[in-house]
């Protein structure tokens, strides 16, 4: 249902899914969806009888594994697939060698990071124009 992505194709199927739920969904603009770390990060890639329907990043941030760009089609979602995808994303972070976790989460996930063990820190800020959230996670 998951995996690391490790071949062109299935970096395609993630920038598919990204593109529906921020760009299309969620009006972030293309420019600031896709930057230069997705050169560097590691990828997730969620699908389903051949079919997209989660994307992740984990990129390293200092001492800090930071989940980013973390998306569900609209089709998956309510299933607790989200909650694997991130557990999946956090086991990943783990083998490579983090204890410690961030995500900049949407305000309205606030609730659904917390249940992974995420802490905010801080004030809300804006990003890419919608309310957010650093959040911690200490292990």
């Amino acid at each position: 249902m998951f995996k690391v992505v490790t071949n062109l194709e299935d970096l395609i199927k993630v920038i598919v899914v990204r593109g529906i739920v921020f760009v299309e969904e969620q009006g972030v603009p293309y420019t600031i969806e896709r930057n230069e770390h997705d050169f560097s990060a590691t990828h997730i890639l969620g699908e389903m009888d051949g079919e997209p329907f989660a994307a992740g990043r984990i990129r390293a941030a200092g001492e800090f594994a930071k989940l980013e760009r973390v998306a569900i089609r609209k089709s998956h979602r309510g299933k607790g697939l989200g909650h694997k995808l991130t557990d999946f994303m956090i086991s990943v972070a783990r083998k490579q060698g983090f204890k410690k976790f961030k995500v900049h989460a949407q305000a309205y996930l606030k609730d659904f990071y917390q249940k992974h063990g995420f802490e905010i820190v801080g004030d809300m800020f804006k990003e890419a124009g919608i309310d957010h959230y650093l959040m911690i996670r200490d292990d």
